[in-house]
């Protein structure tokens, strides 16, 4: 794995020289656009909008629009705006992992400790596993700053989890969301059966990405000249008043049916 940014934790007084590294990849099929009329590969090309010539990778600079004039940002410009967090992630509070909702993860990333870090690193570790916390700061990450959450991943290794910012979390209220009604006691008793036989611990290796396999199956098949039919699927009637009891009860039976069976 290549490290995506080298600098340093800021635990206190306490400074832990880390390299962040990608903790996960993509397991889409890596599919090409063609022209379909020869099937070459399309490209895309940085193209100077007055002259329609292509420009080189290293002819390329990076502005922002001011009263129709652009200021051009280089290197020290980015690295002027905040040095302190471009080489240090300064952990600004401690939180309970569970009182961050979800909707604010983004990307997770691997830490691994330098040759001088190991030691404060492994303390950090097992300081976080034994209280249940989470450390909470911002860094500049590829020209732009981030709120990371520095979490267990296991009794191994510390993960950093990018999160976003709360301006970056839509506002619901313009949903079209249900009156706010209690729902029917029996059919929530049987809601709350139906997610009882449903429930089980968490593994996410019983989870598996099925349709870039079935996608390769048939890409396989076209490759041997086969033909490919697609299997048709009902679809739901979005305008059809279900029995919701009738559906519940349905979902329990067919439950058990499978339990007995396995």
């Amino acid at each position: 794995m290549k490290a995506i940014w080298n600098g340093a934790i800021g635990f206190g007084l306490v400074n832990i020289p880390i390299k962040i590294y990608s903790a996960t990849e993509t397991s889409k099929l890596d599919l090409d656009m063609l022209d379909s009329k020869d099937l070459s590969n399309i490209q895309f090309k940085r193209v100077n909008a007055h002259t329609g010539k292509e420009v080189k990778w290293e002819n390329i600079v990076k502005g922002y629009l001011i009263e129709d004039h652009y200021v051009v940002l280089e290197e020290q410009d980015f690295a002027a705006a905040m040095p302190e967090k471009t080489k240090i992630l300064s952990i600004d509070q401690f939180v309970k992992e569970a009182d961050v909702d979800s909707v604010y993860f983004e990307n997770p990333y691997f830490l691994e400790p330098q040759k001088s870090g190991e030691t404060a690193y492994r303390l950090l570790l097992h300081a976080l596993l034994h209280t249940g916390m989470a450390g909470i700061g911002t860094f500049v990450l590829r020209e732009s700053e981030a709120i990371g959450m520095i979490r267990p991943y296991n009794d191994e290794v510390l993960m950093l989890q990018r999160l976003r910012f709360a301006e970056e979390v839509r506002d619901y209220k313009d949903l079209k969301l249900p009156a706010a009604k209690a729902p029917k006691p029996a059919e929530l008793k049987m809601a709350k059966s139906l997610i009882e036989q449903l429930s089980s611990t968490f593994d996410p290796t019983v989870y598996e990405d099925n349709y870039a396999k079935a996608l390769l199956k048939i890409i396989k098949q076209k490759a041997k000249g086969k033909t490919v039919k697609a299997k048709k699927t009902a679809a739901p009637d979005k305008g059809k008043v279900v029995d919701l009891m009738a559906q519940l009860k349905a979902s329990l039976q067919s439950r058990k049916r499978k339990t007995t069976a396995s």
